[in-house]
């Protein structure tokens, strides 16, 4: 006696209403090294956005430069004699002369807005926020240095375009070589920024702090008059405060980038500085060493 076919086949199987999704490849997973990088780039990318979001703030950061360079200029044109000094060859029009100190402004103050937005972060509690992602925390305070960093770079690019624009004898390509130097002057002024952010708490007080910071920097440098002219007047003791201000080094080492040459000692004050600003910046935000510790503030 047969069996039936029915009887003899394999049941069938039994269809759900879920067909079988295609296996998806494992996430790959980031080194270390390429998460950091990748951290760093999505710090640097959201700064860049805020001032693309934000044209008033590139139009508020180049006013005062603008100012400098179209009525203060023409003003004192006739006020200021400018000696043939390196890197200049032969006697030079006085808005060439502050060119460098006006880019030195534009990256003083957007280091200064930089550290404001710290101060604002850290008291809605963004900062706390960010300080405690899975990475170490120098390396956040530095992609916060290096986003600021690009943003003065962009904003001293553009001057620069205006400058040219307006007449000002500056060599384009000379000064696109000249972007190295800009990165390290507008890395420290970051970084001198990141360091008085420490010591300020509140919002209110940010104000006064930039006063006795800003144009103090500003105006005791080689930014609008050469040294010289202080000690031609007199104030020996002056020109010797503003060899000692580290902005004077980024002021000389613009200068002398933006004409092809390179000033060894002012590179040289301007590397030391930023390092020991950024250290200090960092052991600062270090709640268990810091003075952020003594202060009690926990972020």
């Amino acid at each position: 006696m047969t069996a039936s076919p029915t009887a003899s086949a394999s049941p069938a199987p039994v269809r759900s209403g879920l067909q079988a999704l295609p296996s998806l490849p494992p996430p790959r997973r980031l080194g270390p090294v390429a998460h950091r990088l990748r951290a760093m780039q999505a710090v640097v990318e959201r700064e860049v956005m805020r001032l693309l979001r934000q044209p008033a703030r590139l139009g508020s950061a180049l006013v005062r430069p603008l100012l400098w360079m179209v009525v203060f200029a023409a003003g004192f044109h006739n006020v200021f004699g400018v000696a043939i000094l390196p890197p200049y060859e032969t006697y030079i029009d006085y808005r060439l002369y502050v060119l460098p100190g006006l880019l030195g402004m534009v990256a003083l103050f957007n280091g200064m807005q930089s550290s404001l937005a710290l101060v604002y972060d850290r008291e809605t509690g963004a900062m706390r926020l960010l300080l405690t992602a899975p990475l170490p925390r120098a390396w956040l305070l530095l992609a916060k240095l290096v986003g600021a960093s690009v943003l003065s770079v962009l904003q001293m690019a553009v001057f620069v375009g205006i400058s040219w624009a307006l007449g000002v004898d500056v060599d384009l390509w000379q000064a696109l070589a000249a972007l190295p130097t800009l990165a390290l002057a507008a890395f420290m002024l970051a970084a001198l920024g990141l360091w008085l952010s420490v010591y300020v708490r509140q919002l209110e007080n940010f104000a006064g702090a930039m006063n006795f910071v800003i144009f103090p920097m500003f105006f005791i440098s080689s930014a609008l008059y050469p040294l010289w002219k202080l000690r031609e007047s007199g104030s020996a003791w002056l020109a010797t405060l503003a060899q000692w201000n580290p902005f004077t080094h980024a002021v000389e080492s613009i200068r002398f980038a933006l004409h092809g040459q390179t000033e060894t000692t002012s590179l040289t004050v301007v590397a030391v500085a930023a390092v020991v600003a950024t250290l200090m910046a960092v052991r600062g935000y270090d709640p268990q060493r810091g003075w952020i510790r003594h202060k009690g503030d926990k972020t």
